[in-house]
């Protein structure tokens, strides 16, 4: 890393998240890796993001990336590639066995110290089902999931605002259904919900009610997770956008990332190599054209996360069409 290396004059678009007033950077670096890599690796990887220009960095306590986030943060403020942590937005989740009422708070104390931080940006729950407290693993055990108290756990998570611990609260791979049961309450709305999206699989439904609602969309796989358990290379290899990507002279992952600007989500890319974590941000002076666009909208769509590890005899959702409310 060339630690006499300027901040750059890149400038990622940001987004206004209605429930907080905050501003976040529409696009993402994700720290979640499959199979995973050692913390180390995670720690330099971030620190050359953040030289090439990424400011939004997403992790969770079951990725096991908060600590070498933290680390980093801490180096890149010392070395002068950011001049303190309030150039960075940090987004950390609530883990299943924390989906509790009662632990919310306690998790988020421990996200913090492990991040080394005072507060985050940004907080979710993970996924919309509770698991047995006191156990942090992956897959959850079939017996081990309960079903969650939204009252109460969104209610946590409004305390973990109003503490100022984080700056705004949100879901992940919630539903519209699930995301309308939280708003019947909340006193404050969720400001996003993180998802499974890309020109693949679109979510449509899901988009319309988010921005009926004021909450952003937030992208993860937008390139289709290849690599992962359960990724593929789909995404990346749709003949439609191989298509579109060489008559523009771009790669096929910067069509998928323009695409999803261009609906008005932000989006968390994730790669380790320094070409790519500079080519995933060369996506902001260019435009797709409605040609393109309606091609990209008529392509065959087919979620690929189906949160089959979230599906038990014995927990709340018993098929893959209940843990998603038919949005399959």
């Amino acid at each position: 890393m060339d630690t006499s290396f300027q901040a750059p004059a890149l400038s990622i678009p940001e987004h206004i998240l209605s429930s907080s007033g905050r501003t976040m950077p529409l696009l993402g670096f994700g720290t979640a890796v499959s199979p995973p890599v050692g913390p180390q690796v995670t720690k330099a990887a971030i620190l050359e993001a953040i030289e090439v220009g990424y400011r939004h960095f997403d992790t969770a306590c079951l990725y096991g990336t908060e600590q070498p986030l933290g680390e980093a943060i801490v180096e890149a403020v010392s070395v002068g590639l950011i001049k303190s942590r309030e150039d960075l937005f940090i987004t950390s989740k609530l883990w299943c066995s924390d989906a509790h009422g009662g632990l919310v708070l306690p998790a988020l104390h421990r996200s913090l110290e492990n991040l080394r931080l005072e507060y985050l940006d940004l907080y979710l729950i993970h996924w919309p089902v509770s698991s047995k407290p006191g156990i942090y693993e992956f897959p959850i055990k079939q017996e081990d999931f309960l079903a969650m108290d939204f009252k109460a756990v969104w209610k946590a998570m409004e305390d973990c605002q109003r503490l100022g611990l984080t700056k705004s609260i949100g879901v992940s791979n919630f539903s519209c259904k699930k995301l309308a049961d939280i708003l019947a309450f909340a006193e404050i709305p969720p400001a996003v919900n993180q998802v499974e999206l890309n020109p693949l699989w679109q979510q449509k439904k899901l988009r319309e009610f988010c921005k009926a609602n004021g909450i952003l969309l937030t992208a993860y796989a937008p390139l289709g997770a290849q690599g992962t358990i359960w990724g593929s290379n789909r995404v990346l290899e749709c003949e439609v956008l191989k298509k579109i990507a060489k008559e523009k002279g771009k790669t096929v992952a910067q069509i998928c990332l323009r695409w999803g600007f261009e609906q008005g989500i932000s989006i968390l890319v994730k790669s380790f190599n320094r070409e790519r974590m500079k080519s995933n941000l060369e996506i902001f002076n260019w435009s797709l054209s409605p040609d393109e666009v309606r091609k990209i909208d008529d392509t065959p769509q087919t979620r690929l996360c189906c949160g089959e590890c979230y599906i038990s005899e014995y927990g709340p959702f018993k098929t893959i069409e209940e843990l998603w409310d038919g949005e399959i």
